[in-house]
């Protein structure tokens, strides 16, 4: 966020100098690219789901991987007879 709004200050800084604005470095150093009143950076998140107790894991997956094994040997040219 921060590079992006220093590029954004930076553009607008330059679009005011070619329209013939007079611009005070001393002005300058008071924008700041961190500002974060609009910015939540640390995210909303919500712990009532931390009491859940998740199902137990099956580690017997009934799940057939002959298909992507297959494509993964294809794509690697191991899958074709020479």
């Amino acid at each position: 966020m921060i590079f992006h709004n220093a590029l954004d200050i930076a553009e607008i800084v330059r679009q005011l100098l070619e329209e013939g604005w007079e611009i005070d470095p001393e002005d300058l150093a008071h924008i700041s690219p961190y500002l974060t009143e609009h910015i939540n950076r640390f995210g909303e998140y919500s712990t009532h789901e931390l009491g859940i107790q998740p199902e137990a894991y099956d580690p017997k997956l009934d799940v057939d991987f002959t298909q992507l094994r297959e494509q993964d040997l294809t794509a690697a040219g191991l899958g074709q007879a020479a």
